[in-house]
């Protein structure tokens, strides 16, 4: 099957029923029961990373897990992984990652040698130190968990929530990498470059933060470039109309796969964000600038609903009037 025979429904049908997005539901309850409004924390559930005033600075403080189906596929990637996503959540808010702690639970010696050197590689990489954490050697099951501090100038912070109709959605993706040879659902574009053009990519998000040429933004996660862009619009209370012929791509054809399955991989070096349609071309040149294709896909609209195009079709992947991704919203 050719890789653009997609169509708005098939793209549609496969990003709903994703387990990537789908298991974002939960979030919604676990907030009701642990939210607790405290005046120094700006903003928490919902972005990235949560904003923690300190001055005229913002304290950036994130955390994220890696499947289990990871660590059982490739322990050195999931390592590499539990680094990556965590400095992604900093640099998606405009911040400069410091330092990181992590809980690892593993079956055996083998597999927890695996898992560090792996999360090791990505911290010098992008030279972010480990700098403690808890260890559960022999445990029954292998886990790694990442938290990570991060710091910002508080009037740079870049947010999910703050997008606004009418400002245009770009998405900006590394499309120099391959398909993951252990993990097929993750594009690899980061473990064979050179640690200087790493930090030079992350370190985009925080001139664009510093610049206040965006409106919103997000790194993308595990949802994939259409499910990251639903929860940042779910977030801001917005919908969005975006043109799937103009998502930026490899060659697909060539790599085998469809285009229902790039828009869910998780894309090793990716933002989808909003700016002004003012700004949109400085934001485009400066990803360009460090070997990311960066495209406008669409606009931002008030209707509340995530809608796909393709040429003069068109559905609605997401209406978030009727229900929402993670549900923060309505807590």
């Amino acid at each position: 099957m050719s890789a653009d025979t997609y169509t708005p429904e098939s793209v549609s049908n496969a990003v709903r029923q994703y387990d990537g997005v789908r298991r974002k539901k939960a979030i919604g309850n676990l907030v009701k029961t642990l939210h607790i409004d405290n005046i120094d924390v700006v903003a928490s559930y919902g972005e990235d990373a949560a904003v923690i005033q300190n001055g005229r600075s913002a304290l950036l403080l994130a955390a994220d897990g890696i499947w289990n189906q990871l660590m059982d596929l490739d322990p050195y990637w999931a390592g590499y992984c539990s680094i990556l996503v965590n400095i992604h959540d900093i640099a998606a808010m405009g911040g400069r990652p410091i330092a990181m702690v992590d809980v690892l639970s593993a079956k055996d010696d083998e597999l927890m040698d695996k898992v560090t050197r792996g999360m090791c590689d990505a911290a010098k990489a992008f030279d972010v130190p480990v700098v403690g954490g808890h260890l559960h050697p022999d445990a029954p099951h292998n886990v790694i968990d990442v938290s990570i501090l991060g710091i910002a100038e508080l009037d740079s912070v870049i947010y999910s929530t703050t997008a606004e109709p009418g400002d245009a959605i770009i998405v900006a993706i590394d499309l120099n990498g391959r398909i993951h040879p252990n993990a097929g659902m993750n594009w690899d574009s980061v473990t064979m470059k050179d640690p200087k053009l790493l930090r030079s990519q992350i370190a985009v998000m925080k001139t664009l933060g510093e610049r206040h040429l965006l409106t919103a933004g997000k790194d993308i996660s595990n949802p994939g470039i259409i499910g990251t862009l639903g929860m940042l619009l779910e977030s801001s209370g917005v919908g969005g109309l975006i043109d799937l012929d103009a998502i930026p791509r490899p060659d697909l054809q060539k790599l085998g796969i469809g285009f229902e399955q790039w828009v869910r991989m998780y894309p090793g070096m990716g933002f989808v964000v909003t700016a002004n349609q003012s700004s949109v071309e400085q934001v485009c040149q400066l990803f360009r600038k460090v070997g990311m294709a960066a495209q406008v896909i669409g606009t931002v609209t008030n209707t509340r609903k995530l809608v796909l195009q393709k040429g003069a079709e068109q559905t609605t992947l997401f209406n978030f009037c009727v229900e929402g991704i993670t549900n923060i919203t309505t807590v």
